[in-house]
């Protein structure tokens, strides 16, 4: 099976994360790194998981939750997990069920970031392991200051598409801007 990556804006929007556990905790970072809006519904939720702005339901899961959410994320047992699935894929909602390949309609990877530089590794839910290990690798061979690529990168685009620079022309000459900068640079 051939997946379509994708990277999500869930700022502002609505996100369900059904699990009350350390997994859940782990995921709760990045979604309100994302700008989502999480609601959690567990019958136990830790202390991890109480974070401002984010609402607490402390219940069993019902097929009817996720009505509503733009993505939901399940972090709880593969029984669990297995009814979120059935309930979001009947009313055509991706979900995450982490490490549980079969109830997942989306995977989440190995992320790296610098500054609004992001590139993400996955395994389509089959290894996550080794994407972590792929995303360590990564992280090590990246500069540091990729994030400064992408703002160069932004403020070229801007000015080749008001120059009218077709989009094939676009990458040999930001290719030659980057080889310019590193070229100005005195060896370390």
């Amino acid at each position: 099976m051939t997946l379509y990556p994708a990277f999500l804006k869930l700022s502002g929007r609505e996100v369900l994360l059904v699990g009350g556990g350390r997994v859940a905790a782990s995921k709760l970072r990045g979604l309100l790194d994302a700008g989502a809006d999480v609601t959690v519904i567990a019958p136990s939720i830790l202390p991890d998981l109480w974070q401002p702005g984010v609402r607490l339901i402390r219940r069993r899961f019902e097929p009817g939750d996720v009505d509503g959410y733009w993505f939901v994320v399940s972090a709880s047992t593969a029984e669990v997990n297995r009814q979120v699935s059935g309930a979001a894929r009947a009313r055509r909602i991706f979900v995450n069920a982490v490490d549980d390949v079969d109830s997942a309609s989306v995977y989440l990877g190995g992320v790296v970031r610098r500054g609004a530089a992001t590139v993400a590794i996955s395994t389509g839910g089959r290894a996550p392991a080794l994407a972590g290990l792929l995303r360590e690798a990564l992280e090590r061979l990246l500069p540091d200051d990729l994030g400064d690529w992408v703002t160069s990168a932004e403020r070229l685009r801007a000015r080749w598409r008001a120059e009218g620079v077709p989009m094939e022309a676009r990458r040999p000459l930001l290719l030659r801007a980057l080889d310019e900068v590193y070229g100005a640079r005195e060896p370390a």
